[in-house]
């Protein structure tokens, strides 16, 4: 497993739409866990692949430690609900801001092994799910977000 280079905000990829995945392949399967590696490595709790570089409908997200969530080709279908909190990006070290997103989400997608399945997140994994599913689309957190957080919001 390797830590991949994370593209930075201002690289035209990351407005890209990202293609589906048709075939799980090994360089897939390697994809997915060099993905979680640099995840991990950055501190973040999400990754798109095309934050890697790579414009495949592939994402990850960790929340909670230990229990990471591949998604493949994933699709929101069903949301509820409103919160608005803090957001940054792995793409845009350093920088946060406040979005509006879904309290809760539902998505569909494929796992490493081929089977599809759902996963209702709420709260932060709602967020992420939403952030990793607005990447694989070519959108930025920065287009949702109410308000760029500075330096005076932390102190």
């Amino acid at each position: 497993m390797a830590t991949l280079k994370i593209v930075k905000f201002g690289d035209p990829i990351l407005r890209k739409v990202s293609r589906p995945v048709d075939e799980i392949t090994p360089r897939i399967i390697t994809l997915l866990d060099d993905m979680i590696d640099t995840m991990r490595e950055a501190g973040g709790c999400g990754l798109a692949a095309v934050q890697v570089g790579v414009l495949r409908r592939i994402a990850v997200i960790e929340v909670e430690d230990g229990k990471v969530i591949e998604l493949i080709n994933p699709k929101i279908i069903a949301f509820a609900g409103e919160q608005c909190e803090q957001e940054g990006c792995l793409s845009n070290p350093g920088e946060y801001g406040i979005t509006k997103r879904p309290s809760a989400v539902t998505v569909r997608a494929t796992n490493r092994h081929g089977e599809q399945f759902e996963v209702t997140g709420h709260d932060l994994l709602a967020r992420a799910i939403c952030h990793e599913c607005d990447h694989l689309d070519g959108k930025l957190y920065t287009d949702v977000q109410i308000r760029a957080l500075t330096d005076k919001d932390f102190r």
